[in-house]
């Protein structure tokens, strides 16, 4: 186990060192699980208990929003001075994620049912939820 996490802590590393040297604008944990991801696509060969290592890290993960939470709480004076515009960004982006995400949903529905008629298939049938079924 000590050696996982060192691995994952060394794809960390390395995605901080890469940040810090290129400037990238991106966390360098985020690169650092880029960096893992394309280790694991191209079957690099790691440690074997990794996958079981990551999955005792992810059971925990809650805990790691505890520093944030309290960032937060320590800041309550200027989030309340700037509620507003704090309220429009997150309703706002919200709202713009929903729609975005709708238009992909019927554009993958589209391209979907498009590629069922060009193999010679019928369209499939729309799931139907167990309770319409009973009813008649």
């Amino acid at each position: 186990m000590c050696l996982d996490l060192a691995v994952l802590l060394m794809f960390q590393f390395a995605g901080e060192l890469i940040r810090a040297v290129t400037g990238l604008p991106v966390p360098g944990p985020v690169i650092g699980m880029v960096l893992l991801l394309i280790a694991l696509l191209t079957k690099m060969p790691l440690p074997e208990g990794i996958h079981s290592t990551s999955r005792k890290l992810l059971a925990y993960l809650g805990l790691l929003f505890v520093p944030a939470g309290a960032g937060i709480v320590t800041r309550l004076p200027l989030i309340g001075a700037h509620w507003l515009p704090i309220v429009i960004a997150v309703v706002g982006s919200t709202i713009i994620t929903m729609v975005i995400t709708a238009l992909v949903m019927r554009g993958l529905e589209r391209l979907g049912t498009a590629s069922w008629r060009a193999m010679g298939f019928r369209e499939p049938s729309p799931i139907s939820s167990p309770s319409a079924e009973g009813s008649t």
